[in-house]
């Protein structure tokens, strides 16, 4: 494996933040979605990172991938891997298609999810492909069928508006693919 292959650790990442990163609040309403991106655009890549979501049963958060920054606007454009109940492990089209385009099996998350603790997710990027592992259980594997789609973009951590949540980010590591 070249040094290009290596797992590249959080603080070396572009994010200008330090090794735990929480978004949100447990206090106030969130107003709007926010997010932390990358400065580099990645294309094929894992990415490994360690999450929590504390709050109520709406609370959300995830990790935007293959996505842009819409000009002038808090929002972004691009797939996100979703955390949250009935949201966890799901893919999400951000501001695109405003759709979830694959969801975990029936009772797979149930299994594997340890709620308001840490999890582990990875996120794998090659070519039109996304697959998705939370605990180290695949929950979606997904072919990007439309060519008009990026597969470039920056990677962002996200805290979804809504009633007082906190997502925890740590142990955030980028191995680039062929």
């Amino acid at each position: 494996m070249s040094k290009a292959d290596q797992p590249l650790p959080f603080d070396t990442l572009p994010w200008d933040r330090p090794k735990v990163c929480v978004a949100g609040n447990l206090k106030t309403k969130i107003p709007n979605n926010e997010f932390l991106c990358t400065k580099k655009t990645y294309k094929n890549f894992i990415l490994k990172l360690e999450v929590k979501l504390v709050g109520g049963p709406k609370a959300n958060a995830g990790i935007q991938i293959r996505t842009k920054r819409i000009p002038n606007h808090h929002e972004v454009i691009g797939y996100q891997a979703d955390m949250g109940q009935g949201w966890w492990g799901a893919l999400y089209d951000e501001s695109r298609r405003r759709r979830m385009l694959a969801q975990p099996k029936a009772g797979v998350i149930e299994k594997i999810l340890k709620p308001n603790d840490w999890n582990q997710y990875e996120i794998r990027c090659q070519g039109p492909r996304i697959r998705l592992y939370i605990n180290g259980t695949q929950t979606i594997d997904f072919t990007e069928a439309d060519p008009k789609i990026p597969l470039t973009g920056v990677i962002a951590l996200q805290i979804h508006s809504g009633p007082p949540t906190e997502a925890w980010y740590r142990n955030i590591t980028l191995t680039p693919l062929k």
